[in-house]
């Protein structure tokens, strides 16, 4: 018995030496892996993910890295319920970035109703009178004198007008006297009455005055402010026997300072009859162009001086010189323009 004991603790020992002993004397190549293989797979659909119930508040964001959202496909996710997420647990979001078009309430604008239209638009009882006061303007354009072939000549050109802001009565005249006697000259006495901003048609008569002939005549004409502050008039005229005549002017003034300035003027006239009478050939008769320098010394008196061109041409040119004078006329001028 005293034998047995210590044998059986000796085989217990000598077991384990023996089996790693054997087990070193082997050796075992090492394993072999086949290479990894790649399948691709069709991504999977996403189906309707509810946040609603999830819990965001024990994910921490913070320690997700490497994730590329700006990879990930949001565009199937449908159905997502975020009013019922609570994004107070969700630190280290700005949610001022966020764009919540649902969650702000718009006011309605109300209907337009009858008062409102009433107070936009009120009912006008009566139109804008113009002014029914009677005013006047009286204008001497031109009063000057020039050394003429026959003497000292003396022109004139002036206009005045009676009346409201809409209908007025306009007269008109011009004319030349050479040593005190009137070669030729006329006077108009119009109706006028306003069409448009600027613009007068007028209507009336005029009267020859003058060495020749005195003829009387129907007029009908227009005059106003042309696009670019040009002043122009143009009137046909209807005389005795089947007289006609056309007479149209224009007027620029050109402002070198505010008181001196320089004032073009044209004029033509036209006639559909000769008039040996009175110096007159059908078709184109005179033209006459010139310039006037004047200084303001007030803005109603003026003194000027100038220059003027006068030509007559067809049947007139010819009838000018059988009576001993020239077909075309240059002097200087000077005179003043007043008006009140």
């Amino acid at each position: 018995m005293r034998l047995i004991l210590p044998l059986a603790i000796a085989c217990a020992l000598a077991a384990p030496v023996t089996a790693r002993a054997q087990h070193q004397g082997h050796v075992m190549p090492p394993p072999t892996s086949p290479p990894p293989t790649i399948e691709e797979k069709p991504p999977a659909a996403t189906t309707a993910v509810d946040h609603s119930r999830m819990e965001h508040s024990k994910a921490d964001h913070s320690k997700m890295e490497g994730m590329d959202h700006s990879q990930m496909d949001h565009s199937v996710v449908e159905d997502v319920d975020h009013s019922k997420m609570d994004h107070s647990k969700m630190e280290g979001m700005d949610h001022s970035m966020v764009d919540h078009p649902g969650s702000t309430k718009v006011t309605p604008i109300p209907p337009v109703t009858q008062a409102d239209r009433l107070a936009a638009f009120p009912e006008v009882h009566a139109h804008h009178l113009h002014g029914t006061s009677i005013q006047s303007y009286w204008l001497l354009d031109r009063f000057e004198i020039s050394d003429a072939d026959d003497g000292t000549a003396l022109g004139w050109e002036a206009l005045a007008w009676m009346g409201g802001d809409i209908q007025r009565l306009w007269l008109r005249s011009e004319g030349e006297a050479v040593d005190g006697r009137i070669e030729h000259g006329d006077v108009e006495v119009l109706y006028g009455r306003s069409v448009r901003a600027w613009w007068d048609v007028l209507a009336g008569v005029r009267q020859d005055v003058g060495e020749g002939p005195s003829r009387t005549w129907a007029a009908i004409g227009v005059q106003g402010l042309a696009p670019y502050k040009f002043e122009v008039a143009a009137t046909a005229y209807l005389g005795q026997g089947g007289r006609t005549a056309l007479r149209a002017e224009a007027e620029y003034d050109t402002l070198l300072t505010n008181r001196l300035i320089l004032q073009w003027r044209a004029e033509a006239n036209a006639h559909g009859k000769d008039d040996p009478l009175a110096g007159i050939g059908a078709g184109l008769s005179t033209v006459e162009a010139g310039a006037r320098l004047r200084y303001e010394i007030t803005r109603q008196f003026a003194p000027y001086i100038g220059i003027e061109h006068d030509r007559a041409y067809g049947n007139t040119a010819d009838l000018r010189r059988a009576s001993g004078h020239g077909a075309a006329d240059t002097r200087v001028v000077a005179g003043v323009r007043v008006w009140f």
